[in-house]
């Protein structure tokens, strides 16, 4: 028969946490490597986890992430460098999840895709860890976006007003200005910081952003990773989640975030690299189921809470200036606006080469006055008016006089053109930003000489 005190005992909460504590850790080993891949017999652990290798005769051990199971072994993807791993090195499990180290020493530091820094100034002081993976603010937990957020560039300030905790998308083909115009909004936004995640870049950009595009005023507010594209795939998706989740520090303590991320299609892409090697059957033109079910986790993180707010900018890099391409299509729709970078443009040397008329924001009619959509509606017609008459003009057909609507936006185009351009190392105040837009509007009504 139980006493009462082997009861008592029993019950008591150092049983319990013995009961619930493994107090033999089990190692795996290594069985084998297939491309990106690496097969462990053990330990007992869950997707997410991270593990550590330990190649031979290297007491340095190499970060890894568990991607995946099959036929009771682990797939595990590693966060750096494979040399020196073969059939039985040691795998040990960390028991949780990767996490970050955050704070506001950050600030001006250059780190890596696992947040480790790069810029040689040592160590980070670190507050906290934060996971990479969170889970996004619940949806009755957003407050409503109500206020302007300004970038410094006229043509977004003016036309294409950002809101804030707005998400936006930059879509544009190689070589048309995404990455100078991310560094103009750096430098010029009202935001408190500025975190730039740089995925997939080459080497040689890092170095002419930072100093060209980002600048030193840029620099000293805001918190760039980078994970290059000889980097491996996990290391890339990583910097995506790592930059947003700095982002989401920034945010929980009552800040207002620009998070700017170049580029979302270099996220997919690595994420399809994944997908396929651990046995993901391509879907829509060779993306992966996968690829379509991670956007969104990575892209709702952003936007308001109940402290603070994120404001996004992703670039979308369009593959042959497709815009229905299959990433383009879903990240706009899962984004509350997009701006167009065109070609054509460019080539008129007008910049930044945004596409007014192919670009919107979702939330400018909350953020704005009625007077101040006005003034944009009518800038808008302008543009429209002018591209539906722009071969007769060009090619002298047109006869001054037939139309009022063509002759009018004859008048106006040059001096929406000068409003509409503007010097990289330019910066756009709001209030003067408006007060020209108002006064275009006004003479295109003919309101002003």
């Amino acid at each position: 028969m139980r006493s009462k005190r082997a009861d008592r005992f029993q019950a008591g909460p150092c049983l319990k946490v013995l009961d619930k504590t493994d107090v033999l850790a089990l190692n795996g080993r290594v069985t084998q490597v297939i491309g990106l891949l690496i097969e462990s017999d053990g330990p007992g652990v869950n997707v997410g986890e991270v593990c550590h290798l330990f190649p031979r005769g290297s007491a340095e051990p190499i970060p890894a992430e568990v991607v995946g199971f099959r036929n009771d072994r682990l797939l595990l993807m590693p966060l750096g460098e494979m040399g020196g791993i073969g059939p039985g090195c040691e795998v040990v499990a960390t028991g949780e999840p990767m996490r970050v180290e955050v704070g506001r020493a950050l600030l001006g530091r250059v780190v890596d895709g696992l947040g480790r820094p790069i810029d040689g100034r040592g160590p980070l002081e670190a507050e906290a860890k934060y996971a990479v993976h969170n889970a996004p603010p619940k949806p009755l937990d957003r407050p409503r976006i109500k206020d302007h957020l300004a970038v410094g560039v006229r043509a977004i300030d003016g036309l294409l007003t950002c809101g804030k905790g707005q998400r936006l998308g930059i879509f544009a083909g190689s070589g048309v200005g995404k990455s100078t115009l991310l560094g103009m909004i750096a430098r010029n936004t009202e935001a408190n910081v500025s975190v730039v995640a740089l995925v997939g870049e080459r080497g040689r950009e890092v170095r002419d952003f930072l100093e060209k595009d980002l600048g030193p005023e840029g620099l000293k507010r805001s918190v760039v990773v980078v994970a290059t594209s000889d980097q491996p795939a996990l290391v890339r998706i990583k910097a995506a989640f790592v930059a947003t989740a700095i982002a989401e520090f920034f945010r929980d303590s009552g800040l207002d975030v620009l998070l700017m991320m170049d580029s979302v299609t270099r996220f997919a892409m690595a994420q399809r690299e994944v997908g396929l090697a651990i046995g993901e059957p391509p879907a829509t033109r060779g993306y992966t189921p996968s690829v379509f079910s991670i956007l969104p986790k990575l892209l709702e993180r952003s936007g308001t809470a109940r402290r603070g707010s994120i404001t996004g900018f992703y670039t979308v890099l369009v593959d042959g200036d497709d815009i229905t391409e299959p990433v383009t299509d879903t990240v706009r729709g899962i984004l509350d606006g997009h701006i167009l970078l065109s070609r054509a443009i460019a080539t008129q040397n007008l910049y930044p080469a945004i596409d007014i008329l192919g670009s919107v924001s979702r939330l400018m009619i909350d953020v704005v006055p009625k007077e101040h959509r006005d003034a944009a509606a009518e800038v808008r017609n302008v543009l429209s008016t002018y591209q539906d008459a722009a071969d007769l003009i060009n090619i002298g057909a047109y006869v001054d006089g037939s139309n009022p609507g063509i002759d009018r936006a004859k008048r106006m185009i040059e001096p929406v053109r000068a409003f509409l351009r503007q010097d990289v190392l330019e910066r756009a105040e709001f209030d003067p930003t408006r007060e020209h837009l108002l006064k275009l509007a006004g003479m295109t009504r003919g309101e002003v000489a």
